[in-house]
């Protein structure tokens, strides 16, 4: 499990350093837009660009945010609890967590195929394929639900009042 534990949340470092750095590729195409709309006609990409580069970046940095701790949490009495206490909750919750991506993983499977094979495109009239887009999602599914696994391992370490680093 530490073996499991340990590769996935190296490859999701490295994923998620990746992704952050989707966020300056996409400041750069809507500051691109913006220039270019002072001047000329914009062109018709660069808003339904910047948003699969939103997307990129938000799917392939959920595993990444998962290890860091940093997914929004109400945190009303959570923080006061032992770790123990919060490990056992932990492993409740994120069953449902690992049922809702294994659910989203499974329409996200069922949605690529339908775009590869009908050759699927937008609505826009710039018309991008929709294919990469929804194989980028994919996979930051499969790479959240692996980290997903591995707090799932971490938390049962934890309840058990193992050390989980």
């Amino acid at each position: 499990m530490r073996a499991f534990v340990r590769g996935v949340e190296a490859i999701n470092r490295v994923v998620g350093l990746f992704s952050m750095y989707l966020i300056f590729v996409m400041i750069g195409v809507l500051l691109y837009s913006s220039i270019v709309k002072t001047v000329a006609i914009p062109p018709l990409w660069t808003l339904e660009m910047a948003q699969f580069l939103m997307v990129a970046y938000f799917m392939l940095g959920g595993g990444y945010s998962l290890i860091d701790d940093s997914h929004v949490r109400m945190d009303l009495w959570y923080g006061r609890w032992s770790p123990r206490r919060r490990a056992g909750v932990d492993i409740f919750t994120i069953f449902f967590l690992i049922v809702y991506l294994g659910f989203m993983l499974y329409g996200g499977i069922s949605s690529t195929g339908y775009a590869i094979r009908y050759g699927e495109t937008s609505y826009s009239s710039w018309s991008p394929y929709m294919a990469p887009i929804k194989i980028v999602m994919c996979v930051g599914i499969v790479l959240m639900l692996l980290q997903a696994i591995a707090e799932f391992f971490k938390d049962i370490a934890a309840a058990r009042g193992e050390n989980t680093q």
